[in-house]
């Protein structure tokens, strides 16, 4: 009875079923099912002891091991299984660990074999019942002693009584060995601030150059011996904040942690040109780069090759990491195009680490890492730096720069961090590459359907779009050939501001309000939504509302063009300015075309959709849109290309 009602409080509710399909977390509730069927079965245990009839004690096995079955097999159609349940119970962990499906699927073969037993066992007990015929004979009657027949009476006791609990005995020790060879085989987690020398084995491969086969590899011990060597380095200087921008994954790796362990805000920058350093940088600031010559900066090849090795106890020594007291100084061009600082920690960023590994982190573990991305970012940061090395996933050091480099990914199964811009331009020059079962994570940019569609064509992988941004971490998650709608992480609860903007709460937000983005959204009935564009991408012209986005599609329904930009300008006035980039159609179109027949023909042809007086009053046409290492357009660059009127410029408004 304690275990049916164990079976009816931890059963699913039906409604919650699908979301446990969509990786959200387990919630229990109380089934009366299970618990119409205990008492059944209880009122036959008491016929049975009341009536005292001889049958019913020969059939008690066959009864036990029936409720038995119907207590697992009930587990079996609603799940989670009851093997599972107790499993989660003794262990909390298990729900939302990179680990959970892989346990959730070996608890479930093992409910079944006991499925299978108690099936086997209800046969062969009934035949012992059926099948021997059982009958008293009298010893010793003056002391009214009676006894069943020795021989055939046997053949019900031994099994009953012996051979049952022997196998029950047996399966139980079969499956706890195997148990512990499971255990060994799983996932071992190790975050950034988690991380001990002892984590990993000294051969443990960390990281790997060009492709997995090449084996030019770095081990856990190489990364021990180099963040020491870093933490003598940044243990000579007084600065508390460090400047960090190094290209090479692992020296970035390394880097990073010795920092940390060293007690040191951290401000990550992907941009390194002479202006932007010095307005970011402070007097006390200290600057590790593996750009050559740069001003102001210690050069990392330089400073671990010219530290003297550290000892073994210095190797073996891991400073202690507290995760909530860390600095982490991410720069992001928001809504205006301007760079602004948004502190961080690594909270946070193994929070999130921990919940993408628990929906993806099989895929992951089947996979080497390979990325497009720069990780001075969030996006590449959470993806190419510390989700790996918090998985034991091993990485290429340097990133990707050109998609002839997909070409030579032919030895092994990888996983690609990437951002919609390089996609866009590996299908433009790739007709397929014979990838190995690939697996493709895209965040940073608007991933459009036709370009998911091409990749799939391409790569052999439909990719997996992530929303999120600097401020928010991940947000939601798509693929787009089963539609455009965004599915929220199960930790994220979104709704929609007065303004017609997402706002989300996460455990990635410190503000119990929540963040307000400026993204316009429609949120659907069943929890997920459609992005509409930005707020901050419709402006006023003339008292006129236009959304940029929506001119940009109409440029590109042309035909002609495969990327675009539609800026606001303010002059006397506000105006819309055009950044086109030609395709092969268009680039053939246009060859002997003046600048000003071309603004002509687009301005014709937007006339179809739009007021004369909101159409875009300059033009540029570029070989290609400036944008940064994440794929995004950089807007000031490009409203900078309008500063001055170039011939053809000018347009009847």
């Amino acid at each position: 009875m304690a275990l049916v009602f164990f079976l009816s409080a931890t059963s699913v509710n039906p409604k919650q079923k699908s979301d446990i399909t969509n990786k959200k977390q387990k919630r229990f509730t109380f089934s009366i099912r299970p618990l119409l069927s205990a008492i059944f079965l209880f009122t036959v245990g008491t016929v049975t002891y009341i009536t005292n009839k001889f049958l019913f004690l020969r059939l008690y096995p066959v009864i036990v091991s029936l409720s038995l079955l119907s207590i697992f097999g009930i587990s079996v159609i609603n799940k989670p299984t009851l093997v599972y349940r107790m499993a989660i119970l003794k262990d909390k962990h298990i729900v939302g660990s990179i680990n959970e499906h892989r346990i959730e699927r070996y608890c479930n073969i093992v409910n079944y074999i006991w499925c299978i037993h108690f099936i086997l066992n209800i046969l062969v007990s009934l035949g012992t019942v059926i099948f021997t015929e059982i009958y008293p004979v009298e010893v010793y009657p003056q002391y009214q002693i009676v006894l069943f027949n020795k021989i055939k009476g046997d053949i019900w006791t031994i099994y009953n009584g012996g051979i049952s609990y022997g196998i029950m005995f047996s399966i139980f020790t079969v499956e706890f060995i195997v148990r512990w060879f499971v255990n060994k085989s799983m996932a071992k987690i190790y975050p950034i601030t988690k991380f001990t020398a002892k984590s990993r084995k000294d051969d443990f491969i960390l990281c790997y150059e060009e492709k997995w086969s090449s084996k030019k590899y770095k081990t856990w011990k190489d990364f021990l011996t180099d963040t020491a060597k870093l933490r003598t380095f940044i243990n000579t200087k007084n600065a508390e904040r460090w400047i960090l921008h190094v290209n090479d994954y692992y020296f970035f790796l390394c880097c990073f942690v010795a920092l940390l362990q060293c007690k040191k805000q951290v401000a990550l920058t992907a941009n390194i040109s002479e202006e932007f350093i010095k307005e970011m940088k402070q007097p006390e600031d200290e600057f590790l780069t593996d750009a050559p010559n740069q001003p102001g900066s210690y050069y990392v090849p330089d400073v671990i090759a010219n530290i003297a090795s550290p000892s073994e106890e210095e190797i073996r020594t891991t400073p202690a990491i507290n995760a909530d007291e860390t600095k982490i100084h991410m720069f992001t061009s928001g809504s205006t195009g301007k760079p602004k600082v948004v502190l961080q920690r690594m909270t946070e960023f193994e929070m999130d680490n921990a919940f993408v590994l628990s929906m993806w982190g099989e895929e992951f573990l089947k996979r080497k890492h390979v990325a497009t991305v720069s990780q001075h970012h969030i996006y590449g940061f959470l993806f190419t730096i510390s989700l790996p090395f918090t998985a034991g996933i091993p990485f290429r050091r340097t990133r990707i720069e050109f998609p002839t480099e997909f070409e030579k990914l032919d030895d092994e199964k990888y996983t690609i961090i990437a951002v919609p811009a390089f996609l866009k331009r590996t299908i433009e020059t790739e007709d397929k590459l014979d990838l190995i079962d690939p697996f493709i994570i895209t965040s940073g940019g608007v991933l459009l359907p036709e370009v998911a569609k091409k990749t799939n064509e391409v790569f052999g992988f439909w990719p997996v779009e992530v929303y999120g941004s600097t401020e928010t971490s991940g947000i939601a998650h798509r693929q787009s050939k089963n539609g455009l709608e965004w599915t929220p992480f199960a930790n994220a609860l979104i709704s929609k501001n007065e303004d017609g903007c997402l706002n989300i709460k996460s455990p990635y937000i410190k503000d119990p309000n929540g963040f307000q983005t400026a993204d316009l959204v429609d949120i659907l009935e069943d929890g997920r939504f459609i992005l509409k564009g930005r707020a901050d991408s419709i402006v006023k012209i003339e008292e006129k509302r236009i959304s940029l986005p929506e001119v940009e599609s109409r440029i590109l329904q042309t035909g002609l063009v495969k990327d675009v930009c539609v800026v606001a300008m303010s002059d006397r006035r506000q105006y819309l300015a055009a950044a086109l980039v030609f395709n092969k159609e268009g680039e053939e179109k246009f060859k002997d075309w003046k600048k000003f027949d071309i603004n002509m023909f687009f301005h014709d042809y937007l006339l179809n959709f739009f007021e004369n007086v909101v159409l875009p009053k300059k033009w540029r046409y570029l070989s290609e849109l400036p944008m940064d290492l994440q794929g995004k357009k950089k807007k000031l660059e490009i409203q900078a290309l309008f500063t001055k009127s170039e011939d053809g410029d000018k347009i009847k408004q």
